[in-house]
């Protein structure tokens, strides 16, 4: 880019670019990229984003796989890794962890301290003023008080902690089905259930971090007035059990499908013609409805994407008859989608999340307040590129554990 399209496209005077770019440049986030060549008139200087002023660690911790990304200034992923989530317990994740963010920055040809953000997606939050993690009982251990500060000394780098599910709709936000949308939730359905919202552009996470935690909606009969048998236990919500995916082969083994083992297969019987296989997938359509229908109301989102292991793995089915069942229980109407980054919802988001830290670490408040007043995305944050959509990453305090939010059990993890 030349000084002359950098003035035309900030709306920046000359003499303010000129500073603006010094600044850059010593810094080392832009570098002189040659001279124009082969158009009228004289050269002129050009510039670019260094790619390795910046690197950005992404990690994604699910139940079965653990999925991770190394990505530079540019949000070019330079190495990506997926390999069976750990299943030792938090000390071995937390050793598998570092082992995979050490062959990427390997890889890349840095080291860990060289990397500007980590991002690690994870079941469950972390409430306000604690220092662990809840509602993460698919990970052995990970919710002792431990478990925060020994992933910060594995890493090195700066790390923010964010829920899988939280990451996954940023994702959507970002390169997803939901870009240009301002009022949306992702209703991820795997072994678990959870539900990322973002509404007015922004990452909503309520009070105590708990925002879209759907899988403890009371969507049975004791909301009409009946009491539980016993005291509840919150490892699995009522509404999580109902319609997950071991919920979808409990209701094929009920009606008959016996050997049926995952929800895949329920959906692949479906598309073959079952009968049997169909009405486990309009059980588990009203199922979901029901809860489209409640969040409809409370919410009003333009969009409802469906994601998760559940969601984009028979979402064909589905989401026809979810819309059928709507609009015979519901005044509220939102257009459904199903999710078209699947398993790698996740890392999206984190790589939205992580550019936008990253930019803010490497240029503080004077890059926020330039972006700001010019109406454009901050450097490296080119049309497409994750860093584009600021707007819809949360507030940014890089140094301290960020309270998260929904969806904390809803992972499914299919490669």
């Amino acid at each position: 880019m030349t000084h002359p399209a950098i003035v035309d496209w900030t709306g920046l005077s000359k003499p303010t670019v000129t500073q603006v770019l010094g600044q850059l440049i010593d810094r080392g986030l832009f570098r002189i990229a040659g001279r124009t060549r082969g158009l009228p008139g004289p050269t002129a200087q050009l510039y670019d984003v260094n790619p390795h002023a910046a690197w950005v660690l992404c990690l994604d911790i699910g139940r079965e796989w653990l999925r991770a990304a190394l990505t530079d200034l540019n949000g070019r992923v330079t190495g990506e890794r997926a390999v069976r989530t750990s299943t030792g317990g938090a000390g071995s994740l937390i050793g598998q962890l570092r082992r995979t963010a050490l062959l990427l920055t390997e890889e890349a040809g840095i080291s860990l301290t060289q990397v500007t953000q980590a991002v690690v997606g994870t079941p469950g939050v972390i409430r306000p003023g604690e220092d662990h993690f809840s509602l993460a009982p698919q990970l052995p251990g990970w919710e002792s008080s431990e478990v925060i500060g020994d992933v910060r000394a594995a890493l090195v780098a700066p790390v923010r902690f964010e829920n899988d599910v939280n990451l996954a709709a940023l994702g959507e936000l970002s390169e997803g089905c939901a870009q240009g949308r301002r009022d949306f939730v992702l209703l991820w359905i795997g072994t678990g259930v959870g539900m990322g919202v973002i509404l007015d552009g922004e990452l909503r996470r309520g009070a105590a971090g708990l925002a879209g935690e759907i899988g403890y909606l009371r969507l049975d009969r004791i909301a009409d007035g009946g009491r539980a048998d016993s005291p509840p236990t919150w490892g699995a919500g009522a509404y999580e059990r109902h319609v997950s995916a071991p919920a979808i082969v409990a209701v094929a083994t009920r009606l008959g499908l016996a050997h049926v083992d995952s929800a895949e297969a329920v959906f692949a019987l479906a598309r073959s013609g079952s009968t049997r296989a169909a009405e486990v997938v309009a059980v588990e359509a009203r199922r979901l409805a029901s809860a489209v229908a409640a969040v409809a109301a409370v919410l009003d989102p333009e969009l409802v994407v469906i994601g998760g292991g559940v969601g984009t793995g028979g979402g064909d089915l589905l989401v026809p008859q979810i819309a059928d069942v709507l609009r015979g229980i519901s005044p509220f109407t939102p257009q459904l989608a199903v999710s078209r980054l699947g398993s790698q919802g996740v890392l999206a988001g984190a790589r939205a999340l992580g550019m936008q830290l990253a930019l803010d670490r490497l240029l503080g408040d004077t890059g926020r307040q330039t972006a700001a007043a010019t109406g454009r995305a901050a450097p490296g944050a080119e049309a497409g590129s994750p860093a584009r959509e600021r707007r819809a990453s949360p507030s940014v305090q890089p140094d301290r554990v960020q309270p998260t939010g929904s969806g904390g059990r809803a992972r499914s993890d299919a490669p």
